[in-house]
């Protein structure tokens, strides 16, 4: 079983080590991230620079780009050829829930894996500055031995969050939905030495359920969440409901070639 394991804290991050150790005793494990912090980027692709490979350890690389540079690099090229039975992205400083998905580097490494097919998981935990990795490393194994045996549905990753607990007081694991989450006050303004204005992205965290079961509940009651997710975007509720505005669209669209 071969095993690629990526993050976006960075290649020097405790965590992913703590990862790559732990998936270590279910294949062979290559990992591959980037050689700086890259939270928060999403599916960033880097199209504007060259990007390098740098060996850093036995089967460990770091890439100066994004997450998602680091699978399409390690698919593509490191591992070229080379069938890949699992890729777990993590384990990430900061939970990854509700919305902040579609912000997170962690996630989008994970959906870089899925697109091509790969059985993916991305892993993140709760924490302040210091990070239990050892039990989100353990929690990671049993989900990853899980999806090895089992599989995923097709186009769906798995996006786990623990919480800031010893093993002995987790919960459980929960399949959740994922919640809402939204920042107060986003925008800090501060000022320089010489005067002039600049801002900082912050603000306070507040989050609320889509339905029953979500993440954001499953953390709260010590229990680790486990969401599905799905990267075809496609409203279909709304689809077939805009679809209804076709005729008229069209209908301009003929009197817009009238008038061309």
């Amino acid at each position: 079983m071969t095993i690629l394991v990526a993050n976006d804290d960075g290649i020097g991050s405790t965590g992913i080590r703590a990862l790559a150790k732990a998936l270590s005793a279910l294949g062979d494990v290559w990992v591959v991230a980037p050689d700086r912090v890259q939270n928060a980027m999403g599916r960033a692709i880097t199209l504007h620079k060259p990007l390098r490979l740098t060996q850093v350890g036995r089967q460990m690389y770091s890439v100066n780009g994004t997450p998602s540079d680091c699978i399409t690099l390690a698919v593509g090229q490191l591992l070229k050829g080379k069938k890949l039975d699992l890729v777990v992205s993590g384990i990430n400083k900061g939970l990854n829930l509700g919305d902040d998905v579609t912000n997170s580097g962690t996630v989008s490494a994970a959906l870089e894996g899925a697109i091509r097919e790969i059985p993916s998981v991305a892993v993140s935990m709760d924490g302040q500055k210091q990070f239990r990795f050892s039990v989100g490393a353990k929690v990671a194994f049993e989900i990853a031995r899980m999806v090895m045996q089992h599989g995923l549905p097709a186009d769906t990753l798995l996006n786990v969050n623990v919480p800031d607990l010893p093993t002995s007081k987790i919960q459980g694991m929960q399949f959740t939905s994922l919640s809402r989450r939204r920042y107060d006050n986003p925008v800090v303004e501060k000022m320089d030495p010489r005067g002039g204005k600049y801002y900082w992205i912050a603000g306070e965290q507040v989050s609320w359920n889509r339905k029953k079961h979500s993440d954001v509940d499953a953390i709260t009651n010590g229990f680790v969440s486990l969401t599905p997710l799905h990267f075809d975007m496609t409203q279909y509720s709304a689809l077939t409901k805009l679809r209804a505005w076709e005729p008229t669209l069209n209908k301009r669209v003929r009197t817009l070639h009238q008038s061309s």
